[in-house]
């Protein structure tokens, strides 16, 4: 399945029961949120307010609150079956086919690749309404207040474009970014992000400004490739493409010479000023505390572009789970088979709502040698924005990942504290509150492993797990009813 634009989802969902359209009146500060907040805790469906009072503009909220949603967003009907598709394209790359008819079908899946690729238009949707000079004015939009004790109303689901000032490469990211007023906001560009990189960049090279769009509203896989932390270097309007087997149709901004997704809803246009900063936040963050003022760059928008009655699509965040989360959960599938590249013995990942991503990796591995658990924490912390993780923890290749009960079960048992944390120091997620030093950090790795003899000076054999015989099993099974139970 693929969805040509945020309307052809909406229809989508409405048709299977997965949208509920709210026309009662609600504003735009706090109460959407409340309302937003109850749905997603109770896996209620996506939520369009109609009538939120003072605009014309309808919000669309929690479209990926669900596995389901979020599958459906990215063109599948479950998870796996895009974990599948990555797994395909990965032994496409690495393994190349022998004899002639395999080459020849290899080669006609890469061509079906190639038209994934963004394509250039002249004329797109996003840009029927053009607004610029004194005439631009953010605040026509509802941006929430999502939160109390927020610094002001935030835009949560941007897909920010920027261009690496040496390459030309463009980058799309989320970014929030609190809007000061009708003309300017923040960007809350994280220091290990690659739009702060760009910003980095110009500032290095002495550059008078760096031209920024924000699109809002795009394709559901597409918006999701801007939450993705994929290589600096990896295109993610090809990855979008790759995910909707359709490329996305992309069109040169009115005011600068960046390229936007064209089925867009809204456009914003404008640039940054490298050196100027300006005080952003409180913002109640994804970890379920506020995110404190901090100085970030200042975004000021020259241009907007729309679409004749756009709709206006937020995503809310605050102590998980909460919509981020699912999106969060198909990085998590997704980049799976790609890690298992680099650390081949890994069996499966979990990083659990209440960890807030950065904070607790649970993963399963095939154990081979002593002291292989610790390697693949080193090795997690070398991988790309997995260097963020605070807390990992290591278990055997028979334990499900996904069920806390069994990975507490086997933490408490298997650890001998003095000999199975490994500390260690670097990077953390700029919103770690647990820090005294904003971007470094403590770490924290814990090997749950079976331990192997002699490892770790232990001596003796591992006791095994206690199991029922298989044959009593299928004894008691045949029996069940004969003992009266239903």
């Amino acid at each position: 399945m693929r969805f040509q634009d945020l309307r052809d989802f909406v229809r989508f969902l409405e048709d299977k029961g997965e949208l509920r359209r709210i026309t009662a009146p609600v504003n735009h500060e706090l109460e959407i949120t409340e309302i937003t907040d109850r749905v997603i805790k109770s896996g209620g469906p996506a939520l369009l307010f109609e009538n939120v009072t003072g605009f014309d503009t309808p919000v669309l909220v929690n479209m990926y609150g669900t596995e389901q949603r979020t599958a459906w967003a990215l063109g599948v009907e479950n998870l796996d079956a895009l974990v599948g598709r990555v797994e395909g394209l990965l032994d496409l790359m690495h393994d190349p086919p022998q004899g002639l008819m395999s080459k020849l079908k290899a080669l006609g899946q890469l061509v079906h690749l190639a038209s994934f690729q963004p394509k250039t238009v002249n004329n797109a949707p996003c840009q029927e309404v053009v607004i610029q000079g004194n005439d631009v004015d953010i605040y026509r939009f509802p941006i929430l207040k999502c939160w109390p004790l927020d610094g002001g109303p935030f835009i949560t689901l941007p897909l920010v474009v920027t261009k690496d000032p040496e390459t030309g490469v463009q980058n799309y990211g989320t970014y929030r970014m609190q809007v000061y007023d009708k003309q300017t906001t923040g960007m809350h560009w994280q220091t290990h992000k690659v739009g702060t990189h760009h910003y980095r960049l110009s500032h290095e090279l002495g550059l008078g400004r760096l031209d920024v769009s924000v699109a809002l509203g795009a394709d559901p896989a597409t918006i999701w490739t801007g939450s993705a932390p994929l290589p600096p270097d990896m295109d993610e309007m090809a990855v979008a493409g790759f995910l909707r087997e359709e490329g996305v149709d992309l069109v040169k901004c009115i005011t600068n010479d960046l390229l936007v997704p064209a089925q867009a809803e809204i456009v914003l246009e404008g640039y940054v000023i490298p050196g100027e900063e300006r005080n952003e936040g409180p913002f109640g963050d994804h970890t379920g505390y506020y995110s404190m003022e901090d100085p970030f760059p200042v975004f000021h928008v020259t241009c907007i572009t729309h679409r004749k009655e756009p709709i206006y699509p937020a995503a809310l965040v605050g102590r998980p789970p909460m919509e981020d989360y699912w999106m969060g959960k198909v990085t998590e599938r997704v980049f799976l088979p790609l890690m298992k590249l680099v650390l081949p013995e890994v069996v499966d990942i979990n990083m659990p709502a209440e960890g807030s991503f950065h904070n607790l990796v649970i993963v399963s591995i095939k154990k081979e040698f002593a002291g292989h658990g610790k390697k693949v924490m080193h090795g997690l912390w070398g991988l790309g924005l997995m260097s963020l993780v605070k807390t990992i923890i290591v278990v055997d290749h028979n334990v499900d990942v996904h069920n806390m009960s069994e990975v507490a079960w086997r933490v408490t048992n298997n650890i001998d504290p003095s000999q199975d944390f490994v500390f260690s120091a670097g990077p953390i997620d700029d919103l770690d509150i647990g820090s005294s030093t904003r971007g470094v950090g403590g770490k924290v790795g814990i090997d749950a492993t079976i331990k192997l003899p002699l490892e770790g000076g232990r001596q003796g054999d591992w006791p095994p797990d206690i199991i029922m015989d298989q044959a009593v099993k299928d004894l008691v099974d045949g029996k069940w009813s004969d003992y009266g139970f239903s």
